[in-house]
């Protein structure tokens, strides 16, 4: 029987159309395969978040740490569990045994957050749960800047943030530096005196008109169909004509005793873009998929959205992890085109003849 290199030698073109093969499946892979600069690693860490409004740090380890923590020392698996309080808060971290189930981990930590809710204060804010994970840091930073007025970018950066969402690979695009809309209710105090209307009376009843009612259903002959009393405020106009107190033939409306702003939130975040003030999109792709595609796609989308905008609007990226990922491809595909091209030249010459195998590396059969 011969030896693999005498048999590759006698039948060159088989050898060199195998060869050819194994080219064409690699490039394949090459293209198909998703690109990572930074596996999907699975951190076993779930931490969970508790805030109140203006507690102290005393009051949020008594209050929102201990009962929460008492729960959580029954969660399976767990090798460390740390605290922290501070103004406004705090957190619970639980670190967990390697090799963890991080599905069951967060649905354990879920079931013993639900049964520890009865425990906090009635003013506490939801408590969330969530999962360290590596893939869920943004690959792109989308900045939006421009000599336009806050609401205008606002609305642009909003209107980015769906179409984005919108691409497959896209897991999620989170707003940065943007300031949630609110209207601001100035009450007069010698009309509401004037009219008999205490603070509290004028704000249930602005909080009762802002809400959906369900009237039940209306049976006839041709079905039933449901019936529901719209009260949802959709423009800051709406609130003029809310009805505040009524009396024999007259009602007093809230545009009578006030006077309606729209306005912003104070800001819980600050973006800017080469000091001047911006609004961010923290764009995160889904686990599993290309990143070098995902980000392409994103810009291909902003560049597109940036056609209808208004001149001054800016768009800057920034944070981009591609790049890393097309330098290290780049110098990838360097030593491999170099490796196939040595291995390309030393085929030819054995099989043109011109150059032969040592026979220290040609196996022999010894026969006993």
């Amino acid at each position: 029987m011969k030896n693999p290199i005498d048999f590759a030698i006698s039948h060159a073109r088989l050898t060199l159309a195998f060869l050819a093969f194994l080219l064409l499946a690699g490039f394949v892979a090459y293209t198909t395969i998703p690109k990572e600069a930074e596996p999907d690693v699975k951190v076993p860490i779930v931490y969970v978040q508790l805030s109140q409004r203006g507690i102290s740090p005393e009051d949020a380890e008594r209050l929102l740490l201990r009962p929460m923590e008492t729960q959580l020392k029954s969660v399976a698996n767990v090798k460390e569990m740390r605290s922290t309080a501070f103004e406004g808060g705090g957190f619970v971290l639980l670190e967990f045994e390697a090799g963890f189930d991080s599905t069951k981990a967060v649905q354990d930590v879920r079931a013993k957050v639900d049964d520890a809710k009865r425990d906090l204060p009635k003013d506490a804010d939801q408590p969330s749960v969530r999962e360290v994970n590596l893939s869920l840091f943004p690959v792109l930073v989308v900045a939006l800047t421009g000599d336009v007025p806050e609401r205008t970018l606002l609305r642009i950066a909003r209107g980015a943030k769906n179409a984005i969402e919108s691409i497959p690979g896209v897991l999620s695009a989170d707003l940065k530096g943007a300031r949630d809309e609110v209207v601001e209710i100035i009450a007069e105090p010698m009309l509401m005196k004037s009219y008999g209307i205490s603070l509290d009376g004028l704000i249930g009843g602005v909080a009762q008109s802002n809400s959906l009612v369900a009237a039940g259903a209306l049976e006839g002959g041709t079905g039933r169909f449901a019936v529901k009393v719209p009260a949802l405020i959709e423009r800051p106009e709406d609130i003029l004509k809310l009805p505040v107190t009524a009396s024999a033939g007259a009602s007093v409306m809230l545009g009578d005793v006030a006077e309606v702003r729209p306005t912003f939130k104070d800001a819980t975040s600050i973006t800017r873009v080469n000091g001047k003030p911006a609004i961010a999109i923290e764009v995160s792709k889904r686990t599993g998929s290309n990143l070098i595609e995902t980000v392409d796609l994103v810009k291909y989308v902003v560049g597109e959205l940036q056609k209808s905008w208004p001149a001054t609007v800016s768009v800057t990226f920034s944070q981009d992890k591609s790049k890393t990922i097309r330098d290290m491809l780049h110098e990838l595909q360097n030593s491999v085109i170099t490796a196939v091209l040595l291995v390309l030249v030393i085929m030819m010459m054995v099989c043109a003849g011109h150059f032969r195998v040592p026979s220290a590396f040609i196996p022999r059969r010894t026969t006993l």
